[in-house]
């Protein structure tokens, strides 16, 4: 089979745009459709951000060059690279269907034109049933709620997208989809996109993104105060670090995994992600359901699932004719996964904020208790322990009766 090898990391689109990220090899190695012990490298897909925006936290394999190898097209027959929704689906012992008919939304910046032909490509190999504009199952509108005009089309921003409306194909497959593309990556337009969301009745919010934790961001925190809407943030690719809006108190902040199939029970093992975000905020005050020792403010995250690019997930990205099947990784895969797993659930409609279940039902998780994504002095903050601690927060989904 050809491959088609495409340079991912290309001009900015905007200042804040998908652009080129350091190629990074993650020590931990990989069980996913290849050999034990093979790493690999892989990049940011899009930049750092100044204060007031942000960038998304998806992650491609890429090779020595820097440059990300995608597959070209496949049949339904044929072999994909990275997990795909049957792997996740008995990683986190998740039922086929939701309960009612949630809606998911996904919040990213700029365009991507190519999402419903790509999300159409990536449902079509795996089995999963159609999910097409025609039906009215997915919108994609810009953060005005109209469907013209859309945001100019950025290369990093557009795979990060991919990444967000396969992962939310994976979990629930017969969940209604919105996409709200904002107009940059400013906070200001992202919090527009996100309360555009709730305005369209999404039952479930998924953002892949985060900045510099600061006091003009938290001026936009009222966007991710939605009673009775799930709303997930990944915690950040950067390691042991806290990001807005992952440490608002309104969200569910998730955190990332290295996954693997093992022969336990369970058929799968977890560890941290070493690139996984986590810590305490700076500027947030402690929600009443967070009860951890060691942080008098917000502490980052609340749960966590897979996020490892050496363990990551088949996403289909095209850019005009060009693209294919690449392998990502990021708590960006993890945002998405729990956005979805809250959308199966579906059953929180009147609970303020829905990330304090999880902390009234611990033992619905998959605890993690090995690995760091920094130096914090062995603590909790930083490594798996018993229960608790940052990089992975309580754990994994063990079904749905965490959400």
């Amino acid at each position: 089979m050809r491959k088609i090898v495409l340079i991912a990391f290309g001009v900015l689109a905007s200042a804040c745009g998908g652009s080129e990220g350091p190629v990074d090899t993650d020590s931990t190695p990989s069980t996913t459709s290849e050999a034990l012990g093979v790493e690999h490298a892989h990049a940011a897909v899009c930049a750092e951000a100044p204060v007031g925006f942000a960038h998304c936290h998806a992650r491609a394999r890429v090779d020595a060059t820097g440059k990300m190898e995608l597959r070209a097209d496949l049949h339904p027959d044929a072999t994909v690279s990275g997990f795909g929704p049957a792997d996740l689906k008995s990683a986190y012992a998740l039922p086929a269907s939701p309960n009612g008919s949630p809606t998911i939304a996904i919040v990213d910046a700029f365009g991507y034109p190519n999402a419903e032909t790509d999300m159409a490509t990536y449902r079509a190999q795996f089995g999963l049933p159609a999910c097409t504009s025609a039906t009215g199952c997915f919108r994609k509108v810009n953060q005005n709620g109209a469907t013209s005009p859309l945001p100019a089309t950025d290369t990093g921003w557009s795979q990060e997208t991919a990444l967000d409306l396969d992962m939310a194909s994976a979990i629930c497959p017969t969940c209604k989809i919105i996409l709200v593309e904002a107009s940059s990556a400013s906070f200001n337009d992202l919090a527009a996109a996100v309360n555009r969301a709730a305005a369209m009745g999404a039952t479930t919010i998924s953002n892949s993104y985060g900045g510099t934790e600061s006091s003009s961001g938290l001026s936009f925190d009222s966007a991710y105060t939605h009673s009775g809407i799930a709303i997930t943030v990944s915690s950040g690719d950067s390691g042991f670090g806290v990001e807005y809006p992952a440490s608002s108190a309104h969200v569910t902040a998730v955190g990332g995994t290295h996954l693997v199939r093992s022969s336990t029970t369970r058929g799968w093992t977890e560890t941290v992600w070493s690139g996984a975000g986590a810590g305490c905020s700076g500027l947030v005050a402690k929600p009443s359901w967070q009860h951890d020792a060691s942080c008098t403010r917000r502490t980052v995250a609340d749960v966590s699932a897979v996020a490892d690019p050496n363990t990551g997930v088949a996403v289909r990205w095209t850019s005009g004719a060009s693209g294919g099947w690449g392998v990502f990784g990021g708590t960006s895969v993890a945002a998405p996964i729990i956005a979805g797993v809250y959308a199966l659930a579906n059953n929180f409609a009147g609970t303020a904020t829905p990330a304090s279940i999880a902390y009234a039902n611990t033992a619905c998780f998959n605890d993690v208790t090995s690995g760091s994504d920094g130096s914090c002095g062995s603590t909790y903050l930083c490594t798996g322990k018993t229960g608790y601690d940052g990089p992975t927060g309580l754990g994994t989904p063990k079904g749905l009766c965490g959400f």
